[in-house]
């Protein structure tokens, strides 16, 4: 049985099965614009932590750290609530839609990129802290010069962020909804298929979205021996 199953799951991918592309399609449009919200917010603001001096640093270091394990499902229902009828965003219109799940999916993602970002800017900051303040750089002018000089590292925590966008199911499934066509991406179908008893389905969104992974992660890991060797 389970050989067919994966027969069957491998011809949806080989035959690109219309549902298995549309549902792809759908993740990524979520997960990549996600992800890019996290960057332009979380990249920054952790580099700002690392630089910035102020009372209770230490504190707001913790509780960022603490936020990268922060439930989706608790981030799905406070979205919820407010892009609910009721809520302060309501009148948006924007639950069960794909807006909602970016979103969603932006706010699991900025303390993980935010922590991660934090950590690589302020080794950098350690090495160069004094060389940067010789120059009379200010404050914003560190953060961005650090910024990109951590550029490739810093894409440990883009990447990072894009794989708990993909691989995130409560949040968007609470303000998605799941709707066939409409909000259903990969690992909501996956939960939605297996309970149906369409595991063929499961099975090949499932190898997708670890093929999607692994190609991202070969690419961070080449790109960044790339620029080792070019930048040394």
């Amino acid at each position: 049985m389970f050989a067919t199953t994966f027969a069957d799951a491998l011809a949806l991918l080989v035959t690109f099965d219309h549902r298995v592309a549309e549902i792809v399609g759908l993740s990524l449009q979520v997960s990549g614009g996600a992800v890019l919200l996290g960057t332009l917010v979380g990249l920054p603001l952790g580099a700002c932590i690392a630089v910035a001096h102020f009372p209770g640093k230490a504190a707001v270091t913790v509780l960022i750290n603490g936020l990268m394990g922060l439930p989706s499902v608790v981030v799905g229902v406070v979205v919820y609530l407010f892009l609910s009828r009721s809520g302060p965003l309501g009148d948006f219109g924007l639950l069960y839609t794909p807006s909602a799940m970016v979103a969603a999916q932006t706010l699991l993602v900025i303390p993980l990129m935010a922590a991660i970002a934090r950590q690589v800017v302020d080794d950098a900051w350690q090495r160069y802290a004094e060389e940067l303040q010789v120059m009379r750089f200010s404050w914003w002018q560190s953060v961005t010069t650090l910024l990109y000089d951590c550029r490739h590292s810093l894409l440990v925590a883009v990447l990072a962020g894009l794989g708990r966008a993909m691989s995130e199911v409560g949040a968007v499934m609470i303000v998605g909804g799941n709707i066939d066509r409409a909000t259903r991406v990969m690992t909501t179908a996956i939960a939605l298929e297996t309970s149906k008893g369409d595991l063929p389905l499961a099975i090949a969104l499932g190898l997708v979205l670890i093929l999607l992974i692994l190609a991202l992660n070969t690419f961070a890991f080449g790109l960044r021996h790339w620029a080792m060797r070019r930048f040394g």
